[in-house]
C-alpha cells in the first residue's frame, strides 16, 4: 500500500497535467510541448497507448490488440501515420463476408441475410427522421425479440454486439439510430472496403502512440494513477498515490465511466456527474492468430459473421507479404462470457467453425495466438468507447466536453466526428490543446 499523500505538499508545477496517455492526451500533450508549453502527462498503467496497444508476433510481424482501423476519411490517422513513419495498405477483404453458424455458411443472398438488412434498413430510415418517443425505453434486445426467424435474430445480435460493444438489452434504440445518424450510415459504421474498416498499419496502430510518448520522453510518467483533482486558491492540484503535481490547467483524457475513480474537489457539476454515472464501457474481447502465411486465401476468403456462441467477427488483417493474420472479435456480454474459458478452448472454440466449413484444420494450430479482453483492463475499462446506459438522456456522442473552471475535457467519445475512433481520439486531442493554448494566453 502506498501512503497518503501530505496535505499542503507539492512535489512538482507544470503549466498543464493530462491525465491519460491514450491517443486524445498524447495528441494534446504534444501539441502544447511543441508550442513550449511545459506539460505533463499521468499515465495509471504501466505502458501508454490506452485504448491502442501494439505488439509483436511470433513471426516478427506487428499487430494491434486495441483499436487498428483506418477508416474511409479519416484524413488525420493517415496523416500521423504518415508524419510517424507508418504505412497504411488496405485490408484484405471479399465483397461479402461468409455467414457461418452450426458448421454450415448461410447464402449472402438468402432469405436470413435479406430479412437482417431488411431491418437494419429500417433503422437507417428512423436515424434520419427521429426515432419514436417509445424508443428511449426500448433497448435493442427489446427490438430484436420482434425480428423472425430465429436465425436473422442472431445475424443482427452478433453485427450489432461485435460493432458496438453493446451489452444490448442496455443500450436503447433512440441511442443506437442516434449513433447511426451520427457516424452517417450503418453502412459507414459496418462495412470493410470504403467504411469504418478500410485500411490498416503495417507497425500496428499502437506504434503511434509509442512513438508520440517518446518524442515526449520524460514529460510522460507511467505506473502514476490519479486519485484526486483540487482547485486551489487559482491552481489545480493533481495527486497521483505517490506525488502531488501543482498545475495551471488539467486536461481529463479519460472516459467518463472511469473518471468515477477521481476525487474531485469541489465535486464536478451536475451534469458532468450524471455523465459519469449513465455511462459504461463496452465489453470486447480480441484475439489475433498468426500463421506463416495466409495460406485460407488458396481456398476461401474468411472475412466472416459467426453466429454460434459466442458470436464472432473474423477479419483477415495480414499485412502484404505476410504472415498471416486472422482477427476475432467478440463483443458485449458474450465477450465477458468467453473469459471463463481456458485459452485453449477459447482458440478452439473461435477458430473452430472457420476450420470446420473450410475443411482447413491447420487454422487451429497458428504459430501465435495473442488476445486481451478490454473489459478487464482497470485502466481503461472497456472499448471501443463509454456508452450510454438505456434511459439516459444526452449521453451519445459527442459527448459533452465544456471545460468545468480549469479543468478540460478530452478523448474519442467527444470528438465532432468519428467519435469511437483512433480518428475522433486525435480530433479531441487537437481541439482540447486549442483549447488550452487560447485560455493560457
Amino acid at each position: 500500500m502506498s501512503e497518503p499523500v501530505s496535505p499542503g505538499r507539492t512535489d512538482r508545477e507544470t503549466a498543464v497535467v493530462i491525465v491519460g496517455a491514450g491517443m486524445s492526451g498524447l495528441i494534446a500533450a504534444r501539441a502544447l510541448h511543441r508550442r513550449g508549453i511545459d506539460v505533463l502527462v499521468l499515465e495509471s498503467a504501466a505502458r501508454t497507448g490506452g485504448r491502442l496497444f501494439a505488439e509483436t508476433s511470433a513471426l516478427g510481424s506487428r499487430l494491434d490488440l486495441g483499436g487498428q482501423w483506418v477508416g474511409a476519411g479519416h484524413h488525420r490517422l493517415e496523416a500521423l501515420a504518415a508524419e510517424l513513419g507508418a504505412t497504411v495498405f488496405p485490408m484484405h477483404t471479399p465483397k461479402r463476408p461468409m455467414v457461418i453458424k452450426g458448421g454450415k455458411t448461410l447464402s449472402a443472398v438468402g432469405p436470413t441475410v435479406a430479412i437482417a438488412n431488411a431491418v437494419l434498413a429500417s433503422w437507417v430510415m428512423r436515424a434520419k427522421f427521429g426515432a419514436p418517443r417509445r424508443w428511449s425505453s426500448q433497448t435493442i434486445q427489446d427490438r430484436l425479440s420482434k425480428v423472425p426467424p430465429a436465425v436473422a435474430r442472431r445475424l443482427l445480435e452478433v453485427l450489432l454486439a461485435t460493432s458496438t460493444t453493446a451489452d444490448l438489452d442496455r443500450f436503447s434504440m433512440e441511442s443506437f439510430v442516434e449513433m447511426i445518424g451520427y457516424e452517417g450510415g450503418l453502412t459507414e459504421m459496418l462495412s470493410t472496403s470504403g467504411g469504418a474498416q478500410d485500411s490498416l498499419i503495417l507497425e500496428g496502430a499502437g506504434t503511434l502512440t509509442d512513438r508520440i510518448a517518446a518524442e515526449l520522453g520524460e514529460r510522460v510518467l507511467t505506473d502514476s494513477r490519479v486519485i484526486s483533482v483540487r482547485d486551489e486558491a487559482g491552481s489545480v492540484v493533481v495527486s497521483t498515490e505517490s506525488a502531488v503535481v501543482r498545475a495551471s490547467k488539467v486536461i481529463v483524457s479519460v472516459p467518463p465511466p472511469m473518471t468515477t475513480k477521481i476525487a474531485f474537489d469541489p465535486p464536478l457539476p451536475v451534469g458532468r456527474r450524471r455523465l459519469q454515472d449513465s455511462t459504461y464501457m463496452g465489453s470486447v474481447y480480441k484475439a489475433i492468430a498468426v500463421y506463416e502465411r495466409p495460406f485460407w486465401r488458396e481456398h476461401a476468403d474468411l472475412e466472416c459473421m459467426i453466429l454460434d456462441n459466442p458470436g464472432a467477427a473474423v477479419f483477415d488483417t495480414s499485412p502484404p507479404g505476410g504472415p498471416g493474420h486472422l482477427c476475432v472479435l467478440v463483443g458485449g456480454r458474450e465477450a465477458r462470457e468467453i473469459d471463463a474459458l481456458a485459452e485453449n478452448d477459447r482458440r478452439r472454440t473461435l477458430i473452430g467453425p472457420l476450420a470446420a466449413v473450410t475443411a482447413l484444420p491447420a487454422l487451429l494450430d497458428p504459430v501465435s495466438w495473442h488476445e486481451k479482453s478490454w473489459h478487464r483492463d482497470e485502466n481503461v475499462g472497456g472499448g471501443y468507447s463509454a456508452l450510454p446506459s438505456a434511459g439516459s438522456t444526452g449521453t451519445m456522442f459527442p459527448l459533452p466536453s465544456d471545460p468545468t473552471g480549469d479543468i478540460y475535457w478530452t478523448g474519442t467519445e467527444t470528438a465532432a466526428e468519428h467519435a469511437g475512433y483512433i480518428e475522433g481520439a486525435i480530433e479531441a486531442g487537437e481541439r482540447v490543446a486549442a483549447q488550452v493554448i487560447a485560455s493560457l494566453r
